[in-house]
């Protein structure tokens, strides 16, 4: 990383990183405090493990913060092990004052608690005698963790505080009532305090990164990510967003919309959706320039608004296009099997596309939307061909249908036709092809055999609902009788080549599993499925490589027909 995006990068221990008068503040709109008991559990175990061996040291993780001044930090990432760990101090502190309150060394244990408190909480104002915080939460957990955990008040109503003060209070429970039950330190004063001033204090390791502004955040980010670290980018982009809004009564109307946005589309895909929205107007984002992007395109408070207002614009589509179940096809004709057909295929790339036919050409959605699932299947599950090359010609092809310049289907497959496996391409792959039978393969083989299946008996068999099983002519563990008809040298290059599979009824697929062709053939015979039948009817002696090629070949001569766009 180079190191003008970095003010500084060291590991530090906890009692370097809350010392020197330092403050921290969470942004005031970042997620909120949600770590449960099992995270409580796993520090609290590594808390006495550290005790035990006073010379390991334990690594919490990255600790990234933004300078705003020499003295205060702005936490980008790390907010749920500081708050923890501030819960953690204080739990030992009011433990400290119980023990005092119960007449146990008193005096020593108050100055304990005090110089706790003073190293790692913060201190005492001289005037109001209220105590102060080095921390800062956000919003809606800062009112609670400063009136009521920094100053070691219990809540009125435990049950009636939302979520997220309600997890700090149960930490607060969670670390008091340990302290009380671990016998060699529950009543030992000194014990208490030298978990807290030795062991977290000198034994709590972080990666302390000290970023100049939002941006080089990301790019701690993303490479915090690439690297295996768990980071929500959303909760950043978040953050910038509502740092643009200064207004209070438009900072609360943007927190309503903002979680009704991430209701429709979760949290962790809402970056997915931001990319997709931008992909209609910008060519190529690569994810590590999406911050940027965002930074130089909204500025204002306006442009806030209206970045928002396109995202929900954009949302249910962006989910719908998920869930061929989604209500949004109930009566939109096959828009639901082309939707079914692309999240089988595992493509996403067409999305920026989709927004836009949707917005400009709705009467002719459900044709582009069948041009894209050809496409898509030409391209990406028979020709097994770069993804890299799709988005740049979707973006091109919504760019164009937003600009007015593509008003019609036809337009678009103009548009797209760079991305179309002609005619002989797509046969001669589709001639060749094997897929595995396991796993999501096996839902696209049958997908493809049903589809030829429907063609050729005039009757629709429907991949998701059909009983038909997939048998292999040729089976996965041919005996060696198999030989006399089939080289074993060419087994295992033409099990799984299309023209080897076939559907028939589950209980004839079990009854002839790893039988001889012979006895194969009569339950082709006597199969409701005609693609079974037909193979009875061109091999009705032995089944040599050579059929297989013969029947492949059919199969792909129909697979043109099948699965043709409109326009071509």
């Amino acid at each position: 990383m180079a190191k003008s995006n970095l003010l500084s990068t060291s590991t530090v221990n906890y009692q370097a990183l809350v010392g020197n008068g330092r403050k921290f503040r969470v942004p005031p709109h970042q997620r909120d405090y949600s770590w449960q008991e099992e995270q409580w559990e796993d520090l609290w175990n590594d808390v006495l493990e550290l005790r035990g061996r006073p010379d390991d040291r334990h690594y919490m993780g990255a600790l990234v913060v933004q300078a705003v001044t020499d003295r205060e930090y702005r936490i980008i990432d790390g907010q749920q092990r500081m708050a923890t760990l501030a819960t953690l101090g204080l739990a030992v502190i009011s433990r400290l004052q119980e023990l005092a309150g119960q007449g146990i060394d008193p005096e020593a244990n108050r100055e304990r608690a005090a110089a706790l408190r003073g190293r790692f909480i913060g201190e005492k104002d001289p005037a109001s005698l209220i105590e102060s915080s080095r921390l800062f939460l956000n919003r809606t957990d800062d009112p609670f963790f400063q009136d009521y955990l920094v100053q070691l008040r219990p809540p009125l109503n435990p049950p009636g505080l939302p979520r997220s003060n309600r997890l700090l209070w149960e930490c607060f429970r969670y670390f008091t009532d340990r302290l009380r039950k671990q016998a060699e330190i529950a009543s030992d004063g000194e014990a208490l305090a030298g978990l807290a001033s030795e062991v977290v204090a000198h034994g709590l390791l972080f990666i302390w990164i000290v970023v100049e502004d939002e941006l080089n955040a990301y790019t701690v980010f993303e490479t915090l990510n690439a690297r295996g670290i768990e980071l929500t980018t959303t909760d950043l982009v978040k953050n910038y967003l509502f740092s643009r809004t200064k207004v209070e009564s438009d900072i609360a109307s943007l927190e309503r919309r903002w979680r009704s946005l991430l209701l429709t589309v979760g949290q962790e895909r809402f970056i997915e959706l931001l990319r997709y929205h931008l992909l209609c107007d910008v060519p190529k984002i690569r994810s590590v320039r999406l911050f940027k992007l965002i930074r130089d395109r909204v500025r204002t408070p306006a442009e806030v608004l209206e970045l928002l207002e396109a995202l929900e614009r954009r949302a249910e589509l962006f989910c719908a296009l998920s869930d061929p179940r989604h209500g949004y096809w109930a009566d939109r004709g096959k828009c639901r099997q082309y939707v079914g057909e692309l999240c089988l295929f595992r493509v996403r790339q067409m999305t920026p596309l989709l927004f836009a036919a949707w917005e400009q050409l709705p009467n002719d959605f459900e044709r582009v939307l069948k041009l894209v699932s050809v496409i898509s299947f030409r391209y990406t599950v028979v020709g097994s061909l770069n993804p890299n090359e799709l988005e740049p010609v979707y973006h091109r092809a919504a760019k164009a249908m937003l600009d007015g310049k593509a008003r019609a289907p036809a337009d678009v497959f103009d548009l797209l036709r760079p991305i179309y496996v002609e005619d002989a391409k797509f046969r001669e792959d589709f001639a060749r092809l094997a897929i595995d039978t396991a796993g999501q393969r096996k839902r696209v083989a049958k997908y493809m055999l049903a589809r030829l299946e429907s063609d050729q008996s005039g009757r629709l068999c429907d991949a998701d609902t059909d009983p038909a099983s997939i048998e292999h002519v040729l089976p996965e563990n041919p005996a060696d009788e198999w030989c006399a008809s089939f080289p074993r040298e060419r087994w295992s290059a033409c099990v799984y080549r299309l023209g080897n599979l076939v559907l028939i009824e589950p209980s004839a697929n079990r009854a002839v599993g790893n039988a001889s062709y012979a006895e194969k053939l009569r339950a082709y015979e006597r199969s409701a499925y005609a693609t079974a039948r037909q193979i009875a009817a061109d091999a009705p002696d032995e089944w040599t490589p050579e059929r297989l090629e013969a029947r492949q070949q059919r199969m792909a001569k129909r697979a043109v027909h099948l699965w043709r766009a409109d326009f071509a």
